[in-house]
């Protein structure tokens, strides 16, 4: 793995972006697509995609969506004690947050730390239940909410968790936001790795908006790009701390070949075509079903239907203040992105549409 691939993990992962609240992880991220595309094109809710155009005068129209929102909370409440209240933004459990650190993005651009409230054992009653969300409290060392305010802080401003990227093993790493900054480092290595080289098919590189509150920012992007065929990278949960459950993601086994899910079901024509792909280069990878859903959910339904296809990995605790991953998993899902839209012409692009 080289350089450059770690040092974008660990800068999109450690970024703030709550939904609605992306705007750091849009403007690293057009940074560093800039020498690679010949220009952006940007939708009202703030996603945008690298633009790479073909000589080809009618050219279809190829996507690669990843999204740029991770899992977080917004300020409600700041009590007269200078505590913060808040509400999830995306799906989180309400049992893992009490001691953790997280950060508020304040509208001056500025980071605040603070602990997540936690009734030490001492003090316990044994009657406590898991808190709901909306009970925690946010400690950012505040005696009273005017000393909340002069530091920034103010309703409506988005939390994620304050957690640092770091190797736990010759493979394995540990960060926030994997889901799906994984899909962000990936839009920008595929851009690396085309540079030099010619497509039958203008390709959009980009991230949406807003996937972590109901893939909304993924149907403004599909209405204006209007793709003929589709690629989705994120990221899911594993579910393999007690060896295999079934077709839940073991780390390690590979990218996910995501077949069906809450939100789309994998064209069978579009499923061999990555599996040939997936063969012919000797890229590792692993069935996977999952209850949840990515922006494939909304894309695939947009104009009278787009094929797409989920290239993804699995990573332990997602949706939390750590997740763990394998980065063989993400070198396989590269390999197979690369590989799959080189292999793309109109002639595959059509067979994908209308082949079932």
């Amino acid at each position: 793995m080289t350089e450059s691939t770690m040092a974008h993990i660990k800068k999109l992962t450690e970024m703030h972006g709550a939904p609605n609240f992306e705007h750091r992880v849009r403007d690293y991220m057009k940074h560093a697509m800039t020498p690679y595309v010949d220009g952006f094109v940007d939708d009202r809710m703030g996603g945008f995609y690298g633009v790479k155009k073909s000589a080809n005068p009618n050219a279809q129209r190829v996507m690669v969506a990843a999204h740029m929102d991770e899992i977080g909370f917004m300020i409600t409440e700041i009590t007269s004690q200078g505590f913060i209240k808040f509400t999830a933004l995306g799906g989180v459990a309400n049992d893992i947050w009490q001691g953790q650190r997280l950060k508020v993005l304040t509208q001056r651009d500025e980071e605040v730390i603070g602990v997540v409230a936690n009734i030490p054992k001492h003090f316990r009653t044994g009657q406590e239940g898991a808190p709901k969300i909306e009970d925690l409290l946010l400690d950012i060392g505040a005696s009273s909410d005017k000393e909340v305010h002069e530091r920034g802080v103010s309703l409506g401003d988005p939390i994620v968790p304050h957690t640092d990227f770091i190797q736990l093993s010759e493979y394995r790493y540990a960060t926030k936001a994997w889901d799906n900054r994984y899909g962000c480092v990936i839009a920008i290595e595929l851009l690396e790795q085309l540079k030099d080289i010619d497509l039958d098919f203008d390709l959009y590189v980009g991230a949406n908006v807003q996937e972590e509150v109901g893939l909304r920012g993924a149907r403004v992007a599909a209405n204006l790009i209007e793709p003929d065929v589709a690629f989705v990278v994120d990221c899911s949960p594993a579910n393999d701390m007690k060896g295999r459950q079934g077709l839940s993601g073991v780390l390690g086994d590979g990218a996910l070949l995501r077949i069906k899910d809450g939100t789309m079901l994998l064209k069978p024509a579009f499923k061999q075509f990555l599996m040939e792909v997936a063969e012919k280069h000797a890229i590792k990878y692993q069935h996977y079903i999952s209850p949840g859903g990515t922006d494939g959910g909304a894309i695939h339904q947009s104009g009278i239907g787009v094929p797409t296809a989920v290239i993804g990995v699995c990573a332990r605790y997602i949706h939390s203040n750590d997740a763990v991953f394998d980065i063989r998993d993400y070198e396989a899902a590269r390999t197979w992105l690369i590989e799959s839209v080189q292999t793309l012409d109109e002639q595959v692009i059509t067979k994908l549409q209308y082949e079932i």
